[in-house]
């Protein structure tokens, strides 16, 4: 039985029809008739619900996934950046978040290689992409075609960390920087051969001097590659140097949008300026324009007329340079003259000049005190030698075994020529050789005693007799 099968009308109680309320019950006024409780002849069979399959959960990811990608095809989304990672593969990861919610994006490798600034943590950025479901995690995503810093250009965000990463490595040391040479003579022009730049600059350096050879290196200006072909020119200039002087290197280029001039701000190219062993003048863009190129540039030039101008004086300015310096070197010849003259004056008035036989006099006397001296210096050191040989002599001949000998003393050797010194040295019938003053006697050992031996003998002797 249906829901409705034991459903009883019930009559009103009175058949008055009712008053109207005074007040609503809803704020809204519904012009539909109120519903009525079903009757016996409007009552209708209620249907059975009918029989469905469960979706398997890849069915029912499919179907939210086209949903998803559907209704989300281009979207904007705003947040911060937190969890970023560039695995080997260059994808980046990332998540986007705010107070309340995260959002996981990604930006493939195609994309990436389109942002001119670094993506960091932290950093509050507006994406434009589509959203993704990944079935097999049974999450979505967010493709990322699209990323910009939030309040700030991309290429001013790139421009500034750009900027802070050269500043560290002292690129921009004003220390490092070098002088242009006083009189430039050789100069090599990088810049596009069509652009109005070359003219303006050729135009203000023919007005100013006659003395300047320019080597034009052409080059784009504008556009990808643009930066790496300045740097390659720089390159070409010093191999060029190596054989013909080149005094300086000019850039330039006319102005432009920070697109326009975006290749002057390339790493590449600040690096190879900043290596430069040739002065490099920078005259890029007009003079509200600011690259990286003129804050590693030896000199920068607000435009490329202004870089005309700094490495070439006026032949008149110069010609005026050149008389000022000649009547400097006038006055100090003068001066030089002048004071040569008064000198020889000066050396006139002395008197050994006079009279130059003084000076040989006065040499000889020194010559005559300086043999005195050393004649009696002769003598003195031959005196002291003769008493020093002297004492050497006495004291040789006291030490001497002759001096021995002339008193009465003998000295007497074995057959091998070792003295004799006590009587067990010889056996008995062993020759002997005794050395006297004026000659020598051999002869042979008959008995040997000590003197303790002969004392006893003696002794013995002695007693025997008493």
């Amino acid at each position: 039985m249906n829901s409705f099968s034991s459903y009883r009308s019930r009559e009103p109680v009175s058949k008055k029809p009712a008053e109207p309320l005074s007040t609503p019950l809803f704020d809204h006024t519904d012009t539909e008739p109120v519903p009525q409780p079903p009757t016996e002849r409007t009552r209708k069979p209620v249907e059975e619900p009918p029989t469905r399959e469960p979706l398997s959960v890849t069915d029912l990811t499919h179907r939210v996934k086209e949903l998803i990608e559907f209704n989300f095809r281009d979207i904007e989304v705003v947040g911060q950046v937190s969890n970023l990672t560039q695995p080997r593969s260059g994808h980046i990861y990332l998540t986007l978040k705010d107070e309340n919610a995260q959002l996981p994006a990604v930006i493939w490798k195609s994309s990436v290689s389109k942002f001119r600034f670094k993506i960091k943590d932290g950093m509050e950025v507006v994406c434009r992409g589509r959203l993704d479901v990944y079935p097999p995690h049974g999450k979505y995503q967010m493709i990322v075609n699209e990323l910009v810093p939030k309040g700030i250009g991309s290429l001013e965000l790139a421009f500034r960390q750009l900027h802070d990463q050269l500043s560290e490595a002292g690129l921009f040391d004003p220390s490092r920087k070098k002088r242009l040479p006083r009189m430039i003579r050789q100069v090599a022009l990088i810049t596009s051969p069509s652009g109005a730049a070359i003219h303006d600059f050729l135009q203000v350096l023919a007005r100013r001097t006659k003395r300047v050879d320019i080597l034009i290196v052409p080059v784009r200006v504008q556009g990808d590659g643009a930066s790496q072909e300045i740097a390659k020119a720089i390159r070409t200039v010093h191999r060029i140097a190596s054989k013909k002087p080149i005094d300086c290197i000019v850039i330039t280029r006319g102005g432009g949008s920070r697109e326009d001039l975006w290749a002057f701000n390339e790493e590449v190219l600040v690096r190879a300026v900043a290596a430069s062993r040739i002065p490099v003048v920078s005259g890029v863009g007009h003079e509200v324009d600011v690259t990286l190129c003129d804050l590693a540039a030896d000199v920068r030039a607000l435009t490329p007329s202004e870089a005309a101008e700094r490495i070439a004086p006026e032949d008149a300015e110069l010609s005026r340079y050149l008389l000022q310096l000649q009547r400097q070197l006038d006055d100090r010849l003068e001066k030089r003259v002048r004071f040569c003259r008064e000198h020889l004056k000066f050396i006139e008035k002395q008197s050994i000049l006079a009279f130059p036989e003084r000076i040989i006099e006065n040499r000889r006397r020194k010559i005559d005190l300086y043999e005195e001296r050393l004649e009696r210096a002769i003598d003195h050191r031959l005196q002291r030698s003769q008493q020093q040989l002297s004492q050497a002599a006495a004291s040789l001949e006291a030490l001497s075994p002759l001096a021995v000998l002339s008193r009465g003393y003998s000295l007497t050797e074995n057959k091998d020529g070792h003295k004799i010194r006590n009587a067990h040295d010889v056996q008995k019938g062993e020759r002997i050789r005794t050395r006297l003053l004026n000659g020598y006697l051999e002869s042979v050992v008959v008995e040997n005693a000590l003197f303790e031996d002969v004392a006893r003998e003696d002794a013995k002797n002695l007693k025997n007799f008493q």
